[in-house]
């Protein structure tokens, strides 16, 4: 079980401290992974809670030199501010995305490149690109443990929220392919427990996405013409009522998706949409 605030050491080189923000769409909270011992990188350090940034400055102190955000939605990045003056840490990370849902506070000390490496004596972490979720959502593979810090790009215990126009569902599905890429033998999620067989719960995500694709394409092929409120209900028939006004954002990146493949008409005048016919 997640305990907030208290570090639980996953391996030699990870600590992990869970945040007290639990909640449909955090689980038990956002996980702040603290990586090395005398020089100390802080992976996504949450919200700005003061109890959680105490456990964080508590645990590691003047020994951290680098916050490291998988991306800036509201749960993950802004403890940086903190965080970094308490202990003037170098800022790694990508600018908020353009829209409504970001932590526009976050200022990384330089944009984060795609196969960046921040390397020290006790690790080697490589920033591996992955929009989909947002577009400035980066993973990081720990090479050592090859252990894949991601965010919000891979959940545990549930799929990600696609949220248009930042998240993008083919950008989504291209990043997780590309991760296919990497030795991966474990994930640790923003939220929830370390998963093994790492492949597999890529491929599973593929396949869940694609599948979901097909029902969206079946959907319309039968009820012709439709908008989002009359989808959802059949689309998402095996999720509950409850969830269907977050379901719609990924049934919209769903449809955006099939839109840029030429594969779908989106016609804004009533936001209905319809299987393209050529």
């Amino acid at each position: 079980m997640l305990e907030h605030g208290i570090p639980f050491r996953l391996n030699s080189r990870v600590r992990r401290i869970v945040a007290p923000n639990a909640g449909v769409m955090t689980g038990s909270g956002t996980n702040t992974y603290l990586l090395g011992d005398n020089d100390v990188a802080v992976l996504d350090p949450g919200p700005a809670i003061p109890a959680h940034i105490d456990a964080i400055l508590q645990t590691a102190g003047d020994r951290i030199r680098w916050i490291v955000c998988t991306h800036t939605h509201p749960d993950h990045s802004p403890a940086w501010q903190a965080v970094a003056e308490a202990t003037g840490a170098q800022v790694i990370g990508a600018s908020p995305a353009d829209d409504m849902f970001q932590d526009d506070t976050f200022k990384p000390n330089a944009e984060l490149q795609h196969d960046e490496v921040l390397s020290t004596g006790e690790f080697t972490l490589r920033a591996v690109h992955t929009p989909g979720h947002v577009s400035n959502h980066f993973c990081f593979f720990l090479e050592e443990e090859q252990m894949l810090f991601a965010g919000d790009h891979i959940m545990n215990g549930s799929t990600v929220v696609i949220i248009p126009p930042s998240g993008d569902m083919k950008a989504y599905i291209d990043s997780l392919q590309l991760l296919l890429r990497y030795p991966l033998k474990l994930i640790a999620p923003g939220h929830g427990e370390v998963m093994e067989d790492s492949q597999a719960v890529v491929e599973w995500l593929v396949k869940h996405r694609l599948k979901r694709e097909s029902k969206v394409i079946a959907s319309l092929q039968r009820l012709g013409r439709s908008p989002l409120d009359e989808l959802i209900k059949v689309v998402y028939d095996d999720v509950n009522t409850s969830l269907h006004k977050i379901a719609k954002l990924s049934l919209s990146a769903h449809l955006i998706k099939l839109q840029q493949e030429n594969r779908a008409l989106h016609y804004v005048v009533d936001d209905s949409w319809e299987m393209f016919e050529s």
